[in-house]
């Protein structure tokens, strides 16, 4: 009767963490797994009914965790902390079964705090690296402030300098906190897809006549190359700032290049494959592949006093990458030192 009864427990236990989102495992008195459910199963793909639970989770924390359990009857939350193939987060809650007949029986909860950790780290990171951006120019404009309120208050040569170096600072700092802002506002926005249709080769013809004064400061030549309309579902402005976030960067730091015999931005609009395609490329130095893969992080710079020095805030590829990702679109970046490098945007056609 009682084995009868440990059975309908079972199989009631089992029904109901199959329902669960998180994943569950019931543990016998031998340590030994007696039940699962599916995102334990894809948590343990190796895992089997009747496997020791020490096969496949490793955590001398959780393992320990199960006899204090058993000899206070109460729960337990602890860490475990599983660092291949990737690092992965969960909180494990211990706790014995209810049911006198089955007492023994503990009820592991796996929570995976993956991704709430990373976006804790990134907003840390976040807000250090935008305070370190805000705190260089602000301490630049106190400190030439008080120079002016002191031994240059008579001084008009002095006074005109530093005005217009303080303007240059101010003006940095302005841009900072207006793509921190764009920024924002993307993210807010990042699951609702625009469907609007948008003339990619318009928008690429807008930012060619709009860049023209600043290729022509740099000595850069802007070649377009299209064949026609191509019309993608997006957000025109999201758009323009894609391009002209990726031709402004061709020109101030590919095809300005001092020693570039190629002063030229090429500037490409395809519709391969069902699919808007934009390509912008630069002759210039290129980019080593150490740094590619983290180009669109928020703050990263190859050259961190050239960037500075041509007002980049470091954010561009950023929100590059986010207005992408919001169109459903990818980005494609290729690059080898001395042959420059090729941005590509991939996005989807139309329907209409």
């Amino acid at each position: 009767m009682d084995q009868k009864r440990d059975f309908n427990t079972l199989k009631l236990v089992g029904g109901l963490i199959e329902a669960l989102p998180e994943a569950v495992l019931v543990i016998a008195a031998d340590d030994r797994v007696l039940l699962f459910n599916d995102p334990a199963h894809t948590l343990f793909p190796t895992l089997r009914p009747g496997d020791l639970l020490a096969r496949s989770l490793r955590s001398p924390d959780v393992l320990d965790s199960l006899g204090r359990v058993r000899s206070t009857g109460r729960s337990e939350r602890v860490t475990w902390l599983e660092r291949v193939p990737v690092e992965r987060v969960f909180e494990v809650n211990v706790a014995p079964l209810a049911g006198a007949d089955i007492k023994p029986t503990l009820v592991l909860t796996l929570r995976d705090l993956s991704e709430t950790r990373r976006i804790e780290r990134m907003r840390a990171d976040f807000v250090a690296n935008a305070s370190h951006e805000l705190r260089t120019p602000l301490a630049s404009l106190l400190g030439f402030v008080e120079t002016l309120m002191g031994p240059a208050r008579e001084d008009a040569q002095a006074r005109t300098k530093f005005l217009i170096i303080m303007r240059e600072q101010a003006q940095r700092m302005s841009r900072l906190v207006d793509d921190l802002l764009s920024l924002s506002r993307i993210e807010q926005n990042l699951h609702l897809r625009p469907q609007e249709p948008v003339d990619l080769t318009a928008v690429c013809r807008h930012i060619v006549d709009t860049l023209g004064p600043l290729a022509r400061e740099n000595e850069v030549a802007l070649k377009l190359d299209s064949t026609g309309p191509v019309i993608v579902a997006g957000d025109r402005d999201e758009l323009l700032r894609v391009a002209e976030n990726l031709v402004e960067n061709a020109i101030k730091y590919g095809a300005s290049y001092p020693t570039n015999v190629d002063k030229s931005v090429d500037i490409s609009v395809l519709a391969p494959k069902g699919e808007g395609l934009l390509m912008v490329r630069d002759h210039g130095p290129g980019i080593a592949p150490e740094h590619l893969p983290r180009l669109t992080e928020r703050f990263y710079r190859v050259d961190a006093g050239q960037s500075r020095a041509k007002g980049g805030t470091g954010l561009g590829l950023a929100i590059v990458k986010h207005i992408i990702a919001r169109h459903r679109g990818r980005l494609n970046i290729e690059s080898k030192l001395g042959e420059g490098a090729v941005f590509s945007v991939a996005l989807p056609l139309h329907p209409h």
